[in-house]
């Protein structure tokens, strides 16, 4: 893990300057010197516990006997190894047991364990549904239920999804009724009973903890006992797998949720995927059926909430996304470094009796491997930088933190969907560097490719998130939230055309950017959104690529600062994946533009029977 090692560094301390951030109260206590001990202890655990058994999990999948899930030993030492770390709750206030780390040293740490086995542990869901818990839960949900899951006893879910309704959360039919006379003045929160079934549960039921914390999105009948229709009648709430007093003690009661079943993915095989029966009646609690659930904010306001998930969510699989790629890359890079095959080609053309060389001689190999390399890097730096805007938004002056939250959530749809994408065919060329071994299991490759697919559709498809960008992220306050991006690319551009070395690239990124801006004002001429959102990918790839170039360009002006005897191979590898990505990449985005300017119809006119 060395090449990621040195990597993040760059990153996080030349780039984007995280040591500076221990200027500010928050951070006062830390220096270069700590945020090094929690890297090093990551790289250990990660290396250790997860890096040796990532073929373990994909091939050992847990198993259901219809009372209980078994997953292999490994994946318990894994998560004990984890929690033990204090990783859950690196962040948190030191108030609160945390390490009160700034999130941009949190999420490098991190980055060991995606690299080394993504599927283990599910650890991402578990610090979302306490951070969420953290915000909108009341002050005893917080202690009971979001302490408890910082310090490691209990792990935490999400569970939107139902089996007809996926990410369309408006048609959910889980209800949630009140329990009793007194239903709100229990002191866990306003208590319901729920009833229905969610599908694709991500870690929805294990023995890897005492207890799992479920948020669950549910809808309360109107006052004709029908659900409300659309997404406003949704409300949130805490669904303990087993119930707890006040005191965070289980009370030996089994809570109505029973897993239905495991699904088995393509990938992530190491991390339960479940079918769950909510109030179902298997587990009859305190007299009837029906799961205890306990209101977390104000009724109806249950997606509000629940978005705080998932927009961190988001940015998480944009990161896993990012470090499946790069492992598919160190590794396809090790293999063309040690694989003899062909000879180079001369003058007088290939000389049959010379030594065979390495294949990372041959141009295409070449050609797979800096692709690689422009696409996986570049998405590492995008969430690095995601991930010091979160720091900004917590402790920057009022002007700057409210500039870095609405600047990430421009950056959100880009930072989970590009990754998802674009390393993923990081993957596929990996795999095509191996050539036939790549397909086989001899290899890790495959592996990766696999695990990385389900990204593309974790935590919102690219329509999804392309719509998301497209039909309110770059239009919301007016365009305030573009036009701040627009502003910072152009600070780069300006930094980059006083170099000689940088100034074409500088060039085609601000025309790029005006080519975005242009192609954002041309799909809502009409003011038609399906007109609009016909090409919301198309436009969202564009988009993305020019972020990326941003990145890139940005990352390269901080590579010339720097004394030429500084990791000399490392940035001219750096300059090389620029040179790359404005040569080969940047270009794309004309083709998706041409459909977006033009509210092109073609897909979305197409009569279903033509099919």
């Amino acid at each position: 893990m060395s090449q990621l090692r040195s990597t993040l560094e760059f990153l996080v301390y030349d780039w984007l300057q995280a040591e500076n951030l221990t200027s500010r109260d928050r951070y006062a206590d830390h220096s270069r010197e700590t945020f090094d001990a929690v890297m090093d202890t990551c790289e250990r655990i990660a290396r250790e516990k997860y890096a040796p058994f990532n073929r373990t999990v994909d091939t050992q999948e847990p198993t259901f006997d219809g009372e209980k899930v078994s997953q292999p030993q490994c994946t318990h030492d894994a998560r004990k190894a984890f929690a033990d770390s204090g990783m859950l709750s690196a962040a948190q206030p030191y108030e609160k047991g945390g390490m009160q780390l700034p999130y941009v040293v949190e999420a490098a740490a991190n980055s060991f364990f995606g690299c080394a086995s993504i599927s283990i542990g599910s650890n991402l869901l578990t610090v979302g549904n306490a951070n969420l818990l953290r915000v909108h839960g009341t002050p005893m949900q917080q202690q009971v239920f979001a302490d408890n899951e910082f310090n490691g006893r209990w792990a935490g879910t999400m569970a939107l999804s139902e089996p007809q309704a996926g990410s369309s959360l408006s048609d959910i039919l889980t209800r949630a009724e009140p329990d009793g006379a007194d239903f709100d003045s229990d002191a866990l929160g306003a208590r319901y009973r729920l009833k229905g079934n969610k599908m694709w549960i991500s870690s929805g039921d294990h023995e890897l903890t005492e207890n799992i914390v479920h948020l669950v999105l549910a809808k309360i009948p109107g006052p004709d006992g029908k659900l409300i229709a659309g997404v406003k009648g949704i409300s949130l709430f805490i669904v303990p797998k087993k119930l707890v007093d006040t005191d965070g003690n289980l009370t030996g009661e089994r809570n109505d949720v029973a897993l239905a079943g495991l699904n088995h993915k393509l990938g992530w095989r190491g991390t339960t995927n479940t079918l769950l029966n909510f109030g179902e009646g298997k587990y009859p609690v305190r007299g009837g059926a029906g799961a205890i659930g306990y209101l977390v904010g104000k009724p109806h306001e249950g997606l509000k909430c629940m978005f705080h998930m998932m927009n961190e969510a988001r940015i998480g699989i944009g990161m896993a996304a990012t470090m499946l790629g790069l492992a598919g890359y160190y590794a396809s890079l090790e293999y063309a470094k040690n694989r003899p095959q062909g000879r180079p080609m001369t003058e007088g053309g290939k000389d049959a009796a010379s030594a065979q060389v390495a294949i990372i001689e041959h141009t295409d190999v070449k050609r797979m491997l800096l692709a690689q390399k422009a696409y996986c890097e570049g998405a590492l730096a995008l969430n690095m930088y995601c991930a010091r805007l979160v720091d900004e938004g917590r402790t920057g002056a009022a002007e700057e933190a409210a500039r870095a939250k609405l600047l990430l959530e421009v950056l959100t749809p880009i930072a989970k969907s590009w990754p998802s994408e674009n390393c993923l065919e990081a993957n596929s060329l990996a795999i095509q560097i191996h050539g036939g071994y790549g397909y086989t299991r001899d290899f890790p490759v495959e592996q990766y490719w696999r695990d990385n697919r389900l990204n593309m559709i974790h935590e919102g498809t690219h329509g999804i998130q392309a719509a998301d960008l497209l039909g309110r992220k770059v239009r919301m306050q007016d365009g305030a939230g573009l036009q701040l991006l627009a502003q910072t690319m152009q600070a780069t551009i300006k930094k980059a055309a006083a170099r000689p070395e940088l100034a074409q690239y500088a060039h085609d990124l601000n025309q790029a950017l005006q080519d975005v801006s242009a192609a954002t004002q041309a799909a809502w001429l009409t003011g038609n959104p399906q007109e609009a959102l016909a090409n919301a990918v198309p436009y969202m790839q564009a988009f993305g690529h020019t972020v990326l170039a941003w990145v890139w360009l940005d990352v390269a002006c901080k590579v010339l600062e720097q004394d030429a005897s500084q990791a000399l191979a490392a940035n001219a590898g750096r300059i090389n994946a620029i040179s790359y990505f404005y040569r080969y990449e940047l270009p794309k985005i004309t083709a998706w533009l041409n459909v977006v300017n033009a509210r092109d119809m073609t897909c979305a006119q197409m009569a279903v029977e033509a099919f």
